[in-house]
């Protein structure tokens, strides 16, 4: 096989029978150096596609509170 032929082979696998998994990761920093901040993570995934977003935020879990994923009780909310 060639680099085209598994291409399409694998743009046609069927993505009906993906579970969807919504997540927001919280991992809160206890870094000397950066005290208060952490990273935030919003994954999406399903039979839709992919989704992903990543920042790292002064006060992460005041920024997850206000953003739209969590206020629509969707989301699960994973701290680490």
């Amino acid at each position: 096989m060639n680099r085209e032929e598994l291409k399409r082979l694998f743009l046609t696998f069927p993505t009906l029978d993906i579970p969807e998994k919504k997540q927001i990761i919280v991992d809160y920093n206890n870094n000397p150096w950066w005290e208060g901040y952490g990273d935030v993570k919003v994954l999406r995934d399903g039979p839709d596609g992919y989704s992903s977003f990543s920042t790292h935020q002064e006060n992460p879990f005041l920024y997850v509170s206000e953003r739209e994923e969590y206020l629509s009780g969707e989301y699960e909310l994973i701290i680490k």
